[in-house]
This record gives structure tokens, sequence and C-alpha cells, in this order.
């Protein structure tokens, strides 16, 4: 059987998420399927989960919107702004009844929610996997001790996390989620491949680190860093709130190869209550995300309006 899963590439969690989708079909299905891996994203240029892809006998979207095809076999998402409209909705509601549509907004990874129904619904565990579940859960909440600990580099495991958000394509899922499968999670992270990848994007992520240094701003309880003057090499999540940890809200508008991007975050270690959904003031402007954190991206002609409601939107959380 053809099977393509799409879920969310050069994220953490989208990895994990396909890892045990994988370990869930085979166990319901058997092994010796072809499955195909695509990593989705939604910046200009980055791939949707539309029908030309979902071109397999059965098709997955996972930790990425809802795509209302016909075509589409599995889903599981856990953002908030999973659908792009109430008829995108109805749609799928129509389609739970199925036993392979979920949508939980309550849970902070999308592998874990995978992992749950897998063991609920299809009785089917995956005790190897426990630790990928973990980190995928702490990643994609930032349950971390503190900020200074969450850009740490000297885990492995956040070393390879890193890895997967500027090298997560179709090629590197393909070849990493049967390590995963097969080995512990930190020989796959440990290993020589992803120390060699990781070693330029160490001295990126410095890089990184010191043009936030430069060109945050305060604005109230709001951090604002314009890093639209030239293209990213790299970007780091939880800079913002390492160097600036009284802040609330941090906005950081950044200038891609594939556009502009603004991401709006919460500061979880800030100790102040958290008064907006992230997810719907990026929906207003075509992103979205979680209660605590979200991006909108923007085509490179769209520079100038990118700032404007980055600004915009610190202004508001201000």
């Amino acid at each position: 059987m053809h099977v393509v899963i799409a879920t969310h590439g050069h994220c953490f969690d989208g990895l994990a998420s396909a890892t045990l989708f994988t370990r869930l079909f085979e166990a319901v299905n058997g092994s010796g399927h072809r499955l195909v891996y695509r990593a989705c994203g939604y910046g200009t240029g980055q791939l949707r989960p539309d029908s030309s892809v979902l071109e397999g006998e059965e098709n997955a979207i996972l930790d990425y919107r809802f795509f209302p095809s016909e075509k589409l076999s599995w889903y599981f998402d856990h953002h908030r702004t999973a659908f792009a409209n109430d008829e995108d909705r109805a749609v799928f509601e129509a389609r739970r009844a199925s036993g392979r549509f979920y949508f939980d907004a309550t849970y902070s990874s999308c592998t874990k929610l995978i992992r749950d129904i897998s063991e609920q619904e299809f009785q089917v565990e995956s005790p190897a996997l426990a630790e990928l579940v973990t980190w995928a859960d702490r990643i994609d909440s930032a349950r971390f001790d503190s900020a200074d600990h969450a850009i740490r580099r000297t885990d492995p495991v956040l070393r390879l996390a890193t890895v997967v958000e500027h090298y997560g394509d179709d090629a590197f899922l393909t070849r990493l989620i049967p390590e995963l499968l097969e080995k512990p999670l930190a020989e796959v992270a440990g290993g020589q491949d992803i120390a060699d990848k990781y070693r330029p994007l160490g001295q990126k992520h410095e890089r990184f680190v010191q043009r936030v240094r430069e060109k945050g701003q305060r604005m109230g309880r709001v951090v604002f860093v314009d890093l639209t003057e030239s293209v990213l090499e790299s970007v780091g999540k939880f800079v913002t709130y390492a160097l600036y940890p009284e802040s609330t809200y941090s906005v950081i508008v950044g200038l891609l190869k594939s556009g502009a991007k603004i991401s709006v975050g919460y500061n979880p270690w800030c100790g102040q209550p958290r008064e907006h959904d992230i997810s719907q003031i990026c929906a207003r402007y075509g992103g979205g995300g979680h209660p605590v954190v979200g991006g909108i991206a923007f085509d490179k002609r769209e520079l100038e309006r990118a700032r404007e409601v980055a600004r915009h939107i610190a202004e508001e959380l201000a």
C-alpha cells in the first residue's frame, strides 16, 4: 500500500508525530507498506498538504492545519488554529466517526495525542518511544526549568531538535524516522551525522543571540525585535526570554530566505499571567499556533507589511 504521511516539517513535534503515527499505522495494517513522508510548512514556498500531496492509497496529516480532501484517511492535530473556517471544521466533524480523525487543543503536543489515541482506541503501546514522546511534549510546550535551560544546547536531544528545525525536509524525515523506530532517542541524537550537522548551527545560534541582544527593544511588558535588515542564518526559540527575563511577551520579525516571518510568544517563566490568546492574534493575519506561541509568514514582497503587523501586535500586547 502507498501511504503518504504529511507532517509539520522542520519541527521536532512534527518529526515525533510522524514516528508515533508510523508505529500506529504498521500495528494496525502490518508492515511492508510504502510510506512516503512529506514535510509541510506555512511559509512562502513551503509544501501544503493539498490534493497534489495526498496522492497515496491512504493519506495522513499530522500536527498541521486540516485540509478537507476526500483523499484524507487520518488526521491528528492539537493547534487551536487547525481549521481555517467553519466549513473545514464541519467536514472534520462529519468524518470523526470513522475513528481516524482526532483533534484536541488541550494537548501540549501532537505526539502525545497520537500516543494516547494509539493506546486508548487501538490498544497499541510504544514503550520504546516513551522518551521521544516526553521530549516532543517538553519542547513543543516549552516545559523547561528556565529560559536559559531552553536555549542551552549541551543536551544531544536539544541539538537534534535544532537540526530538525533546519534540515527537517522530506529526505531527512525519511531517513530519521526508521532510526527512531529502531534505536533509542539518545543514540540517534548522539550520532555523528547529527553532531556534524549541528556544529555550524551552534555558531549561527550564537550570532542570532547577539543580533537579538543588539536589536531588542522594550515596549512595556513586550520585547520587540526587528531582524529584517538582513537574512537570518538561524532562529532560536526562547532567546528573548533569556535576555529579557522580566518580559511577558516577545514579538520578533525576521527576514528568511523564503520571506518575512513574525514569531509571537508568551514568556512562561515571567511569573505574570497570560492575558492574550496568541494563536487568535496570529490568525487575524493568516497565521496560527497555540495560545502561548504563534507565527505569521509573509511573501518577500510583503516585508514592509510584516514590519507593520509585527509592531501592531507588539503594541497590542504591550
